[in-house]
């Protein structure tokens, strides 16, 4: 690829942005720099876009945004689908704009824009288009992904992300878009009075909010005293709408992540996952001394919460945690209530623990497991409900803090969580039991599951191809044992024969209820490796996940050989 021949380009061409000429002009003598840039398009999948906010093709700015908008109304003009676009954005750096520039491309194709009027919450935009009866919609985020970050997301009619069938289908037609000859844009004031650009209805949004509220199990919480961070994203409208609805009388919200800030001043990476991002509520419950801290991420799909550890101070709960908490918590208020319905279906991902299984079992409940995605867990929802049996689904979770009980929407849905966190909290406080002793509970009764997550990031172009010998190596040369443990099994799931779409992960099973499973992150150019262990104990439990660790560290190290 000749990067020198599209840099010149860009020069000239991409005037309307001032941050983008002056970052190309600023490397235009650093080839490493430009190859970054223009060596690939932005890649698109059923994520949609994802990528560090700039210039050049393989980043997110104004262009790369028309021209995947121009192949999305391209796509739905030649679909048998609504011509309407719900759109969201959340806080991230040129959201706002993103999302403005998204609905011109529309406009201008016909097609008609229904822009969320400020920032809202990603599961917001799933209940939007269904409640608008949209062909797709938009989101404009990069969810929990570092500041630098921005993304694209796109939705089907069914409030789903997209499947792999309409992510082929609309790239083909976003390959076809010249990004700066082939793309529709109208002007915006214009569009707006002409009808072709709208703002969604605060209907929408309180009807969002009802909808959630009417999957309450029905435990008071009037007495739960929170702390609540929304992490400088858009989950503080709905969360505190929500939280007054449901009684709750005594909230702090952490001042200093209150207000949209797409910069993240207090947190680089602002995923409830890390302790670093949480650090700010954990050090105000020392002062306000909550029954619960909860943090939502920028998009609000995503929940973290950590509770009182009994010693004076707080312990951040895994997300594994929390789903086997509200899991059970779920089961069992329904059964006791009558209202688990006939065959119950729970829906959790092939990397979420394995302790979902006897729980499940327990209260006598289907499991089903969906690779990697939430996007995989809202596909069984509407499998569900296109049999008429919608009733049968009750939970979805996945470890990496995605939790949903209804299907009001098909995406993960942090103000869902939000309150059933609350509900389940509340009710073991009336047993005198924190969410700690809850969960301790269950692993007394379960069994001692531990899980990890190690990452390791391949930066660039040679990190790609770094990541995909990695992949390869362990394909064509696995490993006979791990951690001391013997591999008892491996599983390919891009075989294609598991049941699942095919798909770059790799599963090895090891002797002793242990599992490591190897995947590239669909949204960041990263390996991940998803460790699992059983113990007979806690400590037993903890020094085998250790092990375990340590062990497949050496294992990404083949990538950087």
């Amino acid at each position: 690829m000749d990067y020198q021949a599209n840099l010149d380009l860009w020069l000239r061409r991409a005037v309307e942005d001032g941050d983008l000429t002056a970052e190309l002009s600023a490397v235009k003598d650093d080839p490493a720099a430009v190859s970054d840039r223009f060596y690939r398009d932005l890649a698109f999948g059923t994520g949609g876009l994802r990528g560090v906010i700039g210039a050049g093709t393989n980043r997110m700015n104004i262009y790369t945004v028309r021209r995947a908008t121009q192949g999305l109304a391209d796509y739905l003009n030649a679909a048998d689908l609504p011509k309407t676009v719900a759109i969201a954005h959340d806080s991230r750096i040129k959201g706002e704009l993103f999302a403005r520039e998204t609905a011109r491309v529309l406009a201008a194709n016909g097609i008609t824009a229904w822009l969320y009027p400020r920032l809202e919450p990603t599961p917001a935009l799933s209940w939007a288009v269904r409640y608008l009866g949209c062909g797709a919609g938009v989101c404009v985020t990069a969810s929990h992904n570092p500041a630098p970050y921005n993304g694209y997301k796109v939705y089907g009619p069914d409030g789903c992300q997209i499947t792999p069938e309409a992510a082929e289908k609309i790239l083909a037609a976003i390959e076809r878009v010249d990004c700066f000859d082939g793309v529709g844009l109208a002007d915006f004031d214009a569009a707006c009075s002409a009808g072709q650009i709208r703002y969604i209805p605060d209907e929408c949004l309180d009807a969002f909010v009802d909808a959630v509220l009417a999957l309450r199990p029905g435990n008071d919480v009037s007495k739960l005293k929170l702390v609540y961070t929304p992490l400088n994203g858009s989950g503080l409208e709905c969360i505190k709408k929500l939280l007054e609805k449901m009684g709750v009388r005594e909230l702090t919200v952490v001042p200093e992540q209150e207000a949209p800030d797409g910069n993240f001043p207090t947190c680089p990476y602002p995923n409830p996952e890390i302790r670093e991002a949480m650090e700010a509520g954990l050090r105000l419950c020392d002062t306000v001394k909550p029954d619960l801290l909860l943090g939502t991420d920028p998009d609000c799909d995503r929940m973290g919460a950590a509770a009182p550890d009994g010693k004076g101070g707080y312990r951040l709960i895994t997300g594994n945690e929390m789903g086997l908490l509200l899991f059970d918590y779920l089961c069992r208020t329904r059964r006791e209530r009558g209202t688990m319905p006939e065959a119950p279906v729970a829906v959790t991902t092939i990397v979420s623990t394995d302790m979902a299984g006897p729980v499940a079992a327990e209260y006598g409940v289907e499991l089903r497991r969906t690779l990697t995605g939430f996007k995989y867990i809202g596909e069984q929802i509407g499998l569900l409900e296109a049999g008429g049996e919608k009733e049968r689904y009750i939970f979805g979770f996945e470890e990496s803090y995605g939790y949903l009980s209804g299907a009001h929407v098909r995406d993960k849905d942090a103000v869902n969580a939000v309150m059933l966190a609350c509900e389940c909290a509340a009710w073991y406080a009336g047993q005198g039991m924190t969410l700690l002793d809850a969960i301790n509970t269950l692993y007394n009764k379960y069994g001692f599951y531990r899980n990890g997550l190690l990452s390791q990031a391949f930066e660039g172009q040679d990190g790609m191809a770094a990541m995909n010998r990695l992949m390869q190596s362990l394909r064509t040369e696995p490993p006979a044992e791990i951690a001391g443990g013997r591999v008892t099994g491996m599983t390919d799931y891009l075989s294609g024969d598991t049941g699942l779409p095919p798909s770059d992960v790799l599963e090895f099973r090891l002797e002793r209820q242990g599992k490591v499973i190897v995947r590239p992150s669909g949204t960041e150019p990263k390996l991940k490796l998803y460790l699992s262990v059983r113990g007979t104990g806690e400590e037993d439990a903890a020094g085998r996940l250790e092990a375990l660790c340590a062990a497949a560290r050496q294992l990404m190290n083949r990538g950087v050989q």
